[in-house]
């Protein structure tokens, strides 16, 4: 039976929620009780950037027993950044100690550990405790732990991130396969492959850094593609220790560094998906020479070639996977999967391709998010059922019908190669504007207007067409049941902006009435 803890999480405290009838915090003048969802990166810079801003009375509520998020959920053989290491940084913890351009996941892992550890993040967070259930009992939220504890908050923040509930192909047969098989988000270090037969499924980053890394280790590769990408090489580069200690020295320098790497991928690849007819033809002309100058062979280099415009899916940054592609113990199979066998994996054109092991590097659900958590909000609405597969929101944080909660990397915020880091930094700086003007007019709740979410949404839907994720000929995992991409359609810098900037007018602001129910403070 679960067990209600009146508490902010910290046993013993008395909770900041507080019994019904209790005064809202902003009201009572006292800190806001804060859950948050999740320890990686958004989580770090929730609980960083919320502490500098007044805000300590955080919770967060960790799945596993580990900070790091996605960075600690892919440890597969190859794994690397697609955005600059000095960009894919926090703003406030800049690090001269980077050793590449473009970093390998144990680094940014170490990272994000080190990071949590020296802004004491690790302090608040409360590991192997996965939240089962939130519902909004106005104006505060319940929150149902996994072991049936109950706690209560002021405010909750969703930092669960886009990318974590592995996806698995429906394919006939799959669990019939005799030899190891695994999730590339799941990588089963036990498993030797050196020598042995190795089946990839899948050919998007994930499936290029592992087939790029592993291919000359193993005995063969078979790598089955349904979609050939486009990839540009990446410009790696090994930073030296003379450079590392000039680094230290002039520690401005990292945020010269921090300000190039923005502007240039902002001007560059990012332009190149939002309309940039110019810079997406540069893109483009730019991955074809990259194709032709490493896959030789005319009929692999057909095989690899796309139908549609670069930069349409997520454009893949890795140099490894062409040379990889072309070795003598590297086959690519084009024709379709018809079934998994306790041998191998069976093809349309008759074929069985007999394996050691299978590597299913399918990706993520892309519509889960805070999900599976059930999350009920005001008059019972839930959000499950409110997205129905197309998950959407108000700027990316904000959900009609549940106040007070606020997601960091929600639907329809830029993703394509930015740094999430930076953008993440953006949506908290923004939680953080509605906390104050909550604590500034004494408000109960703040919930974004139905009409405001469906204009914004209408508004993007409008402008959809114009990017290269539309217009490029593609389905892509951006895609949700609606057709369209799960993407923010217009310049990031518009959208850092709209952030910076609050409009207040775009939300609900309620006070409490005898702390029974509330009405609007306009």
């Amino acid at each position: 039976m679960p067990i209600e803890v009146m508490s902010t999480g910290n046993v013993g405290e008395e909770s900041a929620g507080g019994p019904a009838g209790e005064r809202p915090w902003a009201e009572a003048g006292r800190q806001p009780s804060i859950a948050i969802i999740g320890a990686g990166m958004s989580g770090i810079a929730a609980v960083v950037k919320l502490r500098k801003a007044g805000y300590t009375d955080l919770t967060v509520y960790e799945k596993t027993d580990r900070v790091g998020g996605t960075w600690r959920e892919n440890t597969y053989p190859g794994l690397s950044c697609d955005v600059p290491s000095r960009w894919y940084s926090f703003s406030f913890a800049l690090t001269p100690e980077w050793t590449h351009r473009f970093s390998y996941g144990p680094e940014i892992q170490a990272y994000m550990e080190k990071v949590a550890a020296d802004f004491r993040v690790t302090d608040v967070v409360r590991f192997n405790t996965p939240v089962a259930r939130l519902v909004y009992e106005g104006p505060t939220w319940r929150l149902t732990t996994a072991a049936g504890e109950v706690h209560r908050y002021d405010v909750v923040v969703a930092a669960t991130g886009i990318l974590h509930k592995p996806a698995y192909p429906d394919i006939e047969g799959l669990s019939s396969f005799e030899g190891a098989s695994f999730h590339s988000a799941r990588w089963d270090h036990s498993v030797e492959l050196a020598g042995k037969r190795v089946g990839v499924i899948g050919t998007g980053s994930t499936a290029a850094q592992i087939v790029g890394d592993i291919t000359e280790k193993v005995g063969a590769m078979h790598v089955f593609q349904r979609t050939p990408q486009w990839m540009v090489p990446m410009p790696q580069r090994i930073y030296s220790e003379g450079w590392k200690r000039v680094l230290r020295l002039l520690p401005f320098l990292q945020r010269v560094a921090y300000r190039y790497y923005y502007e240039f991928m902002l001007r560059t690849f990012a332009a190149a998906t939002v309309g940039n007819q110019k810079m997406q033809e540069r893109v483009s002309r730019l991955c074809q020479k990259n194709l032709e100058e490493n896959v030789a062979d005319p009929a692999l280099r057909a095989k690899l070639t796309p139908d549609y415009q670069a930069a349409c899916k997520r454009l893949i940054l890795c140099s490894a996977f062409y040379p990889a592609i072309t070795r003598s113990n590297a086959h690519l199979i084009t024709e379709r999967i018809e079934r998994i066998t306790p041998r191998g994996v069976l093809t349309t054109d008759g074929t069985e391709h007999e394996l050691d092991a299978l590597v299913l590097a399918t990706g993520f659900d892309p519509t889960a998010f805070i999900l599976p958590t059930k999350v009920t909000g005001e008059q019972g609405r839930d959000l499950e059922e409110f997205w129905d597969g197309a998950p959407r929101a108000h700027r990316a944080v904000a959900v009609p019908g549940f106040p007070n909660f606020w997601m960091l990397e929600g639907p329809t915020g830029p993703v394509g190669n930015l740094s999430l880091i930076m953008i993440s930094e953006y949506q908290v700086d923004y939680v953080i504007s509605m906390l104050d003007k909550m604590k500034q007019d004494g408000l109960a709740a703040i919930a974004v207007r139905e009409d405001a979410f469906t204009n914004y949404n209408a508004a993007m839907r409008e402008a959809l067409p114009a990017t290269v994720w539309v217009s490029g000929g593609c389905t892509s995992w951006y895609m949700d049941k609606t057709g369209l991409p799960n993407l923010y359609p217009w310049p990031p810098r518009q959208y850092l902006r709209d952030l910076r900037d609050p409009n207040f007018s775009e939300f609900r602001l309620m006070r409490d009435v005898d702390g029974q129910r509330l009405r609007s403070a306009a």
